[in-house]
């Protein structure tokens, strides 16, 4: 049974009630959509295909997003970075209109627009924020959406790897940069980085009791991989730990509040050393840059805390000089073979 009740100019509200199904109502500026809406409704009953779309219809974006932050973001160890994306994804226009009316058009128009303002890795890791709520939704939430929005070839293709290092009289003046910082350790965190390869996320949450200056080594209990791992540290390395101020209760090395605050006080420092296009992770390709030459592949796997061997060619820049310098190196002993 179906009705159709006029309830103001432009308001039509169409009601169909069907025996073994709930209720549906929806409300349209004409007539002739209603009857419409009714037809649908009422022939995906008699067929057995219909799906209540009304808490679809009910729920935002921006109100999924949220769930979605509670119920799984909270717990994933890169949490502080999905929720700046999903507070930026609920300040878009996007987020004001129903899971049921979103389509993928409308997150490729997103992508378009984004990839004129960044990179096309960011565009990727927000829309895979989306990806994984449609994911959810659909299989633990048994909300009624007609399939992921983020479908293949959707997402823009991966930018180019990054292969900044330290370049001529960059690293001096970055530390000098540093110590001149307002902010506490600024140096320590940029020599650590360069000597161990710890990312910023370990370093900005290390604490002295996972130093162990006797044996050398620093204690990961849980990196961005999901494995613990040893660090290894070069004597100079050990030196710097030793000659830094140990608070009373053995808290952290460093005051930044999270990855973020690092990343933003290293920022400053380099637009006081005057160094353009370096960000902190760079420091971690630099580190694997030095040690590649002087160790096997797999030995730097280990020592970097990486799970595949192809990580170790991503994360090795070498120079146009150190190339260089190797191969007279190489063309030395030969010669001298020759001899």
């Amino acid at each position: 049974m179906a009705t159709i009740t006029e309830r103001g100019p432009f308001q039509f509200q169409a009601i169909v009630r069907q025996k073994g199904y709930p209720s549906q109502s929806k409300t349209f500026e004409t007539r002739t959509d209603a009857r419409k809406w009714i037809s649908v409704i009422e022939s995906e009953m008699h067929r057995g295909v219909f799906v209540d779309r009304a808490e679809c219809e009910r729920t935002t974006l921006k109100e999924a997003l949220e769930r979605y932050l509670k119920e799984k973001t909270r717990h994933k160890r890169s949490a502080q970075q999905e929720i700046y994306r999903i507070r930026a994804w609920q300040q878009r226009p996007l987020a004001l209109r129903s899971l049921a009316s979103l389509r993928t058009c409308d997150f490729a128009a997103f992508r378009d627009e984004r990839l004129e303002e960044v990179s096309r890795n960011t565009v990727r890791l927000e829309l895979a924020v989306i990806g994984h709520l449609c994911t959810v939704a659909i299989s633990e939430w048994s909300l009624p959406i007609e399939r992921n929005w983020i479908v293949k070839g959707l997402l823009p293709k991966p930018g180019a790897g990054r292969e900044r290092r330290l370049q001529g009289d960059e690293e001096s003046r970055l530390l000098s940069a540093a110590g001149h910082s307002g902010a506490a350790n600024m140096t320590l965190a940029i020599k650590l980085a360069i000597l161990t390869g710890m990312r910023a996320g370990e370093l900005a949450h290390l604490q002295w009791s996972q130093v162990d200056l006797q044996q050398h080594t620093i204690r990961l209990d849980m990196t961005k991989n999901g494995d613990s791992r040893v660090v290894p540290l070069f004597k100079a390395a050990a030196e710097l730990l030793r000659a830094t101020p140990r608070p009373i209760g053995r808290g952290r090395l460093f005051e930044f509040h999270d990855t973020n605050g690092l990343s933003a006080a290293f920022r400053r420092t380099c637009e006081r050393a005057s160094i353009v296009d370096l960000h902190f992770h760079d420091l971690r390709h630099e580190a694997a840059s030095r040690l590649a030459p002087h160790v096997p592949a797999t030995t730097l796997c280990k020592l970097m805390g990486w799970r595949s061997i192809q990580m170790s060619m991503r994360y090795y820049n070498q120079l146009s000089s150190e190339a260089v310098n190797l191969l007279h190196e190489i063309e030395n002993k030969v010669v001298r073979a020759a001899a």
